[in-house]
């Protein structure tokens, strides 16, 4: 599969099933010391409140098909900053795994920046786990910097 056969479109609920089955990939990148029972409950709980919520109007959720196929999805919502500044915010950005480094995550990141733009936002922030090399990697090559950093020291 090639990036030109990959369309990126609109969630429809017929797609439920297939987007689910990508929550896991959300677990990569997780701190070891984390429940892994509860990080899995914790990111299908993510995706399943993007799908319920996929039609609110300050949302939207975009699927990735190749051969009829959902190979990847980006939910987008709007954030507000500790500074007062709304911003566009990516809940998840899941490429089935396989899938990897063919430009699906770039187009997917594409339509939710342009998602963000349509709505005036000046700005788009996510989230990903620390020990995420690649996603970060892979970021930092669209432009993405660093803003937050959290730390942890078990007790």
């Amino acid at each position: 599969m090639t990036v030109d056969q990959v369309l990126v479109r609109q969630y429809r609920p017929s797609d439920r099933d297939a987007v689910l089955l990508l929550a896991p990939r959300l677990q990569i990148g997780v701190a070891s010391w984390r429940d892994p029972t509860a990080v899995g409950s914790a990111v299908a709980g993510w995706i399943e409140e993007s799908l319920d919520h996929s039609a609110d109007a300050d949302r939207a959720v975009q699927v990735a098909v190749a051969s009829d196929e959902i190979v990847g999805v980006v939910t987008t919502g709007q954030r507000q900053h500790f500074t007062g500044e709304v911003d566009a915010y990516v809940g998840e950005l899941v490429v089935k795994a396989g899938s990897e480094r063919r430009g699906i995550g770039t187009l997917l990141l594409r339509a939710a920046e342009q998602w963000a733009l349509g709505r005036g936002l000046r700005r788009l922030t996510l989230e990903t786990g620390a020990a995420n090399s690649s996603a970060r990697a892979f970021y930092s090559r669209g432009g993405y910097q660093e803003e937050d950093v959290r730390l942890t020291k078990a007790l």
